[in-house]
């Protein structure tokens, strides 16, 4: 058994543990062998060593640093100590909800089929960048679609996103990310089959100027610069001047550009109002912003699906089309209907009734029966969904 990092790694070992990304989405199962393709994967998600079984007959054409493992030092078993119970609280109730899911075997298909579609597009990508003028927009899709009827409520599928987020989300799950959430909304509207397809793949190319964009710039913990918000700021023209040449909807590549405008006209890059921007790219607009704010950041954690709301409210519904973002999130706020939630002040309780015209701040009831209206204590708020 040895313990090798991924540029010591050779087609044909043998998984031994469970290969992790260090937000814990598994790559590998025990029983499988090394390829050319998880060595890869190791690399692209930063993980530093997996756990492996040399068989005999690679050994033999390996360095021998490499085959025969270090003597393990002899370690004291460590005294016994006596089982505490404690009472658990409604944090540690939140984190068992979710390590429930990240141990069921339907999430780790998800995260197969999720890893799987995010190499596609980042291949799809460098093609696009490498000059290639045709794509095969199908096999994308099909790769979200797999996603997206994976599941078989909307509750789980945001369970299975929010358990693959890391800080250090990559361009291409965001992509995956918003892409299924847009194909989301797209269904809530009503809108035709062929035109959700477009608008999936809206949600997939829709960030593709990012790649230009430094990664000490992207990636950057502390607050940008101006002169980095500038440069952040310009990868909607890189998108839109990567995708124009190509055979695809040109709504995907007027999404690419418009994502980041607003209808009062406070976005960029163009300032444009609701009358000239792309239907797609308002829907996109409202995908990429909730997706943003439910991953974690250096400087905070995630949000959740009430604080979310709350910040589209507080922004006022201007920045966004009426009916796009008071469907979404009327059909947000309805999913988590009778679910689990903490508040601001450690309390659990279960959300009863949604107010209409204040939907981050329900009716919710304690263990004990007794109610309380959010809209009417202002002092506290959802903090995170059970």
């Amino acid at each position: 058994m040895r313990t090798l990092a991924p540029n010591e790694l050779q087609p044909g070992m043998i998984v031994l543990e469970p290969v992790k990304t260090p937000s814990g989405q598994i790559l590998e199962i025990p029983g499988a062998e090394v390829t050319r393709q998880l060595i890869n994967r190791m690399k692209l998600y930063r993980v530093e060593s997996a756990v492996v079984e040399i068989p005999p007959q690679l050994a033999l054409k390996l360095p021998a640093e490499l085959v025969n493992a270090p003597k393990p030092q002899p370690v004291s078993a460590p005294e016994p100590q006596p089982a505490v119970s404690a009472p658990k609280t409604y944090l540690e109730e939140s984190k068992t909800v979710k390590q429930k899911v990240a141990a069921s075997s339907q999430f780790h298909s998800f995260q197969m089929d999720y890893a799987l579609a995010s190499e596609k597009l980042k291949s799809v990508f460098s093609d696009i960048i490498a000059g290639k003028e045709t794509i095969d927009p199908n096999s994308l899709l099909e790769s979200v679609a797999i996603l997206f009827r994976s599941r078989n409520t909307i509750i789980e599928l945001f369970d299975m996103l929010n358990n693959m987020r890391s800080i250090n989300d990559t361009i291409y799950a965001h992509c995956l990310n918003v892409a299924l959430i847009s194909r989301m909304i797209g269904r809530w509207l009503h809108i035709a089959p062929d035109e959700l397809n477009t608008l999936t793949l809206a949600g997939l190319f829709h960030d593709i100027g990012k790649v230009f964009i430094p990664e000490e710039i992207l990636n950057k913990t502390e607050a940008l610069t101006d002169e980095e918000f500038a440069e952040i700021k310009k990868h909607p023209r890189l998108g839109y001047d990567a995708l124009k040449n190509l055979d695809i909807d040109p709504r995907i590549k007027n999404t690419a550009l418009m994502h980041h405008e607003r209808c009062d006209g406070s976005g960029y890059p163009s300032h444009i109002t609701e009358e000239y921007m792309e239907p797609f790219a308002m829907i996109t607009a409202i995908s990429d912003v909730y997706d943003a704010m439910t991953a974690a950041r250096a400087y905070r954690a995630p949000l959740c699906a009430f604080q979310v709301i709350a910040n589209f409210e507080k922004d006022g519904f201007q920045k966004y089309h009426t009916q796009y973002i008071l469907t979404f999130l009327k059909q947000i706020a309805a999913t988590y209907q009778s679910n689990r939630v903490i508040l601001s002040d450690g309390r659990g309780c279960k959300i009863v009734m949604l107010n209409q015209n204040d939907l981050s701040r329900p009716i919710v009831q304690f263990d004990d029966n007794s109610c309380l209206d959010l809209s009417t204590s202002r002092e506290l708020y959802i903090k995170a969904v059970v």
